[in-house]
């Protein structure tokens, strides 16, 4: 617990100045509904767009909050940070922004999509094996030879009280909500999700969304301890890795529920979106809709958020073509 003690968890207070502080770098996504949908579930559903957001994901939040919230003599040794690709192109984006170099260490199996997204905002990539530990042996050595500032991808007060902002939006777009569901990998947006809820409309039920192969998650809340896979496969590429202490703590004190989908209603999920709703997002941002459609007696009547959390899919590589 000393760890978790030392890095602080972040605080509503926190969630507010990011707020402020990253205003001018990010959009203020907007929420969409579909009739179609809504009849499917049993349930209303508020789409919070988060693919539609700066970088094409809600970790522009938090990678622009950790940038912009270092000090002058911080910045000047860049940032680094090991990302399967959402987070490592986020925190590319926002050092662009701020005009210092960016590291990002990535598993050799990341989405092509990914890489070119990361480079295009000027970050420099670092291939490894697409395991956890592969991936933080890497990472350590890029931190040993730059100095660069690391922003975790989601285990960092900083990046979780700059996705709570997401949920700080959808309470102010959407009145009287009965519940909030967004997937879960290493848990920064429900972190997020829970930080700003718990505070703010402790009613509200917050849960989580989880591909039934990378179901670490899942598992670690029914043991009440973090239980961690290193290298599971699904196609939801952005859940794969495990939760950390921060995050557990989240995890353990607001959510209600972690729900899981298998890959072929993920897959399903992804295809009714973009057939029904016309926008682009990714397979982890359908896991939501998946579970829901799967527990309708758990959303039955309710007005639910449903976070959607990227849209950086590799147009040549989508799911269902290999159907």
């Amino acid at each position: 617990m000393k760890d978790l003690e030392a890095m602080q968890i972040p605080t509503l207070a926190d969630m507010l100045i990011a707020h402020e502080r990253i205003r001018p770098h990010i959009h203020r996504t907007p929420v969409l509904t579909s009739g179609f949908i809504d009849n499917l579930a049993g349930a209303e559903l508020f789409f919070k767009c988060e693919n539609l957001q700066k970088a094409g994901a809600f970790k522009a939040r938090g990678a622009s909050n950790a940038v912009f919230g270092l000090s002058d003599a911080q910045a000047a040794k860049g940032v680094a940070t090991h990302s399967s690709g959402n987070h490592g192109t986020c925190l590319s984006y926002a050092a662009g922004r701020r005009g210092i170099p960016c590291t990002v260490v990535m598993p050799r199996t990341a989405p092509q999509a990914k890489k070119d997204a990361v480079r295009g905002y000027g970050g420099r990539v670092v291939e490894c094996e697409p395991s956890t530990t592969s991936r933080e042996a890497v990472f350590a050595e890029v931190v040993a030879q730059s100095g660069a500032e690391f922003v975790h991808p989601y285990n960092d007060p900083r990046v979780i009280a700059g996705q709570g902002t997401c949920s700080k939006e959808l309470l102010e777009q959407v009145p009287d909500l009965d519940a909030v569901i967004a997937p879960i990998g290493g848990g920064g947006m429900v972190s997020g999700t829970c930080l700003t809820l718990s505070n703010l409309a402790p009613d509200v039920r917050i849960y989580a969304a989880e591909p039934e192969q990378a179901d670490d998650a899942a598992r670690s809340f029914r043991a009440g301890h973090i239980i961690a896979d290193d290298a599971p496969q699904t196609v939801a590429d952005g859940l794969k890795v495990p939760l950390k202490d921060l995050t557990w703590h989240f995890v353990r004190n607001h959510v209600t529920d972690i729900l899981t989908a298998s890959e072929d209603e993920i897959v399903e999920a992804m295809k009714l979106i973009w057939k029904r709703m016309k926008i682009v997002m990714e397979p982890s941002s359908a896991v939501p809709l998946a579970t829901i459609l799967k527990n309708p007696d758990v959303f039955a009547g309710k007005r639910v958020g449903v976070i959607i959390t990227g849209g950086n899919v590799d147009l040549d590589r989508l799911p269902w073509m290999n159907s």
